[in-house]
């Protein structure tokens, strides 16, 4: 069977996944009927009292916002709205910015306002708005937020602190998010240039700050001057944020910007002839391409699917179909449990899957992950 063909086949069994078992489940039993989403579930599909995340409920969100374009007939729109009620209801603090943790019964335990949870509130709403759901009420929620974020986050340099109160070391990986959130914006319609002037900023300071000009690869922590921070630290890169960066770099450059395709598909390379161990992407590499943690968490799968289905459309080259193959063939080792609908975060540098609860925040990076793959398919 050819790559394409392969493509097909997965396509087929990743959407049967979601639609007959993963949406059914998480719409179910991941649901908090007192308001907002589990943080995680156990293997036998039970939810856990634990504390919760704030990105937990815009991810669900945008799983949900999803759902209609991936096949599945339930009511999505309603579970978009108890996901972001939620989030705007326990979340918010009197400034305005949304506390990154909360007790399962929706008392505060960290009060932090931190800037990977602000990008997923944008991308929660932006998502919500660009499918319709509530489209008005989102956009004003999302251009508030936005306001507070360049008010309360932005250097005075280029970029933007990692949270409230400031701290370092400066990370690449909320701006990434931040950079996914604006193109969602981007898409909405309305505001467009706020967004578009948000992701070029962005997308230029990951393209001269974050990517190392020697090697090409994009690093994670950083001093007070976009330099890399001192000791490993400094040093690390992670395979899995080398895709996403890349899938990110090829929906914003487009035919364009030929700098920010040639800098997404270098990282592609980087990620995959460096970061893929036993067929699987790995969680971190050092500088010199040394593995620093050969474990190999779910999201990074998703991150190599996403980006080897985008370029494979992009350039039509026969090894990012291949790319994707692998990376598909992966991915479906984590979901192979015992709970048709739910998956395995880890499986350890040894190759043994890790037996422990499916984190909720996962369920965004399988969807996105499933969504390329449709559209690479539907493109072959």
């Amino acid at each position: 069977m050819d790559d394409k063909a392969r493509i097909d086949q997965q396509h087929s069994q990743l959407c049967s996944w979601l639609c007959d078992a993963a949406y059914p489940l998480w719409s179910t039993a991941g649901v908090d009927p007192a308001g907002g989403f589990h943080e995680r579930l156990a293997q036998n599909g039970r939810p856990l009292a634990e504390p919760r995340r704030s990105r937990v409920n815009p991810r669900q969100a945008y799983c949900f916002a999803m759902a209609p374009s991936l096949g599945w007939r339930g009511d999505s729109a309603a579970l978009v709205k108890h996901a972001l009620d939620y989030f705007v209801t326990i979340y918010q603090r009197p400034d305005g910015l949304y506390r990154t943790l909360v007790a399962a019964d929706g008392s505060p335990l960290d009060d932090r306002a931190l800037l990977y949870d602000q990008a997923f509130g944008l991308l929660g709403f932006n998502i919500a708005a660009a499918t319709g759901v509530a489209r008005g009420d989102r956009e004003r929620q999302s251009f508030d937020l936005h306001a507070l974020v360049l008010k309360y986050m932005k250097r005075e340099g280029p970029g933007f602190e990692t949270g409230v109160p400031p701290s370092l070391p400066l990370q690449s990986n909320p701006h990434m998010h931040l950079f996914e959130a604006a193109l969602a914006g981007c898409e909405v319609g309305s505001e467009n240039a706020m967004w578009k002037a948000l992701a070029d900023e962005l997308g230029e300071l990951a393209l001269s700050k974050f990517i190392d000009p020697d090697s090409g690869a994009l690093r994670e922590f950083f001093d007070a001057n976009w330099k890399p921070a001192e000791g490993i630290q400094g040093r690390i890169v992670e395979p899995g944020h080398q895709f996403e960066w890349a899938w990110l770099f090829l929906r914003w450059g487009g035919a364009s910007r030929p700098n920010a395709r040639a800098a997404a598909l270098r990282l592609i390379d980087i990620g995959e002839t460096h970061g893929v161990r036993n067929g699987l992407a790995t969680n971190s590499l050092l500088d010199d391409f040394s593995a620093h943690d050969a474990g190999a968490r779910l999201w990074p799968q998703t991150e190599r699917l996403k980006a080897a289905a985008l370029a494979a459309r992009c350039t039509g080259e026969a090894k990012y179909f291949s790319m994707a193959v692998h990376a598909a063939d992966g991915l479906q080792r984590y979901l192979d449990c015992p709970t048709p609908g739910l998956w395995y975060d880890r499986i350890d540098a040894q190759g043994n899957v890790v037996d422990e609860p499916a984190p909720a925040s996962s369920f965004y990076h399988l969807v996105a992950a499933i969504a390329e793959i449709s559209a690479l398919a539907r493109h072959a």
